[in-house]
């Protein structure tokens, strides 16, 4: 997770990072502070050629919920980007993180909290 086969020339956004391990490699003057994956990516699609990117991310506050960040970034006619953002909390969710042992592939989900017995 994190790799990119795509390359950053000065001025042109990367848009298929998915952690801050592949944000470093293709991004060589990134700049971070704390934890970087305090979000957990849950999704993300992008298209480098049409310019376009989309991504859910959550931060799991522990016993409480969840808050939920929805990302859209379009780049427009004279090579700028507009974005739009959102956040909510999800009170009672947690985020789930599964790892498929044959592919090693990670998938993230919310879901609500399981109440002890």
């Amino acid at each position: 997770m994190g790799e990119s086969k795509e390359t950053t020339q000065p001025g042109v956004k990367s848009l298929h990072n998915t952690d801050a391990n592949g944000a470093r490699k293709n991004v060589p003057d990134l700049v971070t502070f704390g934890d970087a994956d305090a979000f957990a990516l849950i999704c993300k699609a992008s298209s480098a050629h049409e310019g376009w990117m989309k991504s859910t991310k959550a931060y799991d506050v522990k016993g409480l919920g969840v808050i939920v960040q929805v990302t859209t970034q379009q780049k427009n006619q004279d090579n700028t980007y507009s974005l739009a953002e959102a956040c909510c909390f999800v009170p009672g969710a947690t985020v789930s993180i599964e790892k498929n042992l044959s592919t090693g592939e990670i998938t993230r989900t919310i879901r609500k909290i399981l109440e002890e017995k």
